[in-house]
């Protein structure tokens, strides 16, 4: 006798086919849809400039002496809803954009699964360039680099704020918490002018190493979407 499938568990092999990555990859970059522009005030694009060019004139950093590029954002600065990674990886150093290589092709698809794309979220980074090896970014680095995401937060204004990984929560909630503990919890916070609902999932490469935690990433991803639904963003 056939079991009748519920809803949930059909929603749930929907998300995993579509977030599936036993695909064959290579090094390249992935160059995903031709680049949209978008016109902002004048005074977000300034501010936006200048703490690039801040970024670019720090002093005493280990991590420009090895990198190619800085990588500084990627998507819609118009947009409400900002995404916090940990730091480059080799693609992302040659392309100078977040998110560009094998993360970042299953962050697409997990932003697809709540029909989103990166024409309408904004993605940065807790450091801007790539530690070498690919290696996590130290406590000494992200304490460099924390004032100047602070600042990039205030500046993009976000009403909902998604922090992937650790390294992320850990730079702007605090070191004594757990991801696996944080994530899937609102959480309410101010960024100098900004406030925001902030909420933490697994960064898309650890969900490459643990498969197994994409039914958790898919209970944030549906809390995001409820969300965005709500504040009608």
């Amino acid at each position: 006798m056939i079991k009748k499938i519920n809803t949930k568990t059909i929603k749930l092999i929907k998300f995993y086919n579509l977030i599936n990555y036993n695909l064959v990859y290579n090094n390249k970059a992935i160059n995903r849809y031709k680049k949209d522009t978008f016109e902002i005030s004048g005074d977000k694009a300034e501010k936006l400039e200048k703490l690039k060019k801040s970024i670019s004139d720090i002093k005493n950093c280990e991590l420009k002496k090895s990198a190619t590029n800085i990588v500084f954002a990627d998507g819609n600065p118009k947009s409400k809803i900002m995404l916090i990674g940990e730091g480059p990886g080799s693609n992302e150093d040659q392309e100078g954009l977040p998110f560009v290589g094998r993360a970042g092709a299953l962050l697409d698809k997990m932003l697809a699964s709540i029909n989103l794309d990166r024409k309408n979220v904004y993605l940065t980074n807790v450091v801007n360039y790539r530690p070498p090896e690919n290696r996590r970014p130290t406590e000494e680095e992200i304490t460099k680099y924390l004032p100047y995401l602070k600042k990039h937060i205030e500046i993009i204004n976000p009403k909902i704020l998604v922090l992937l990984g650790s390294s992320a929560l850990n730079a702007l909630i605090g070191n004594e918490i757990v991801i696996s503990k944080a994530r899937g919890k609102w959480m309410e916070k101010e960024f100098g002018k900004c406030k925001t609902s902030v909420i933490a999932t697994f960064h898309p490469a650890f969900l490459m190493r643990q498969p197994a935690q994409k039914k958790m990433a898919w209970v944030d991803l549906k809390m995001i979407r409820e969300k965005k639904s709500k504040l009608k963003i």
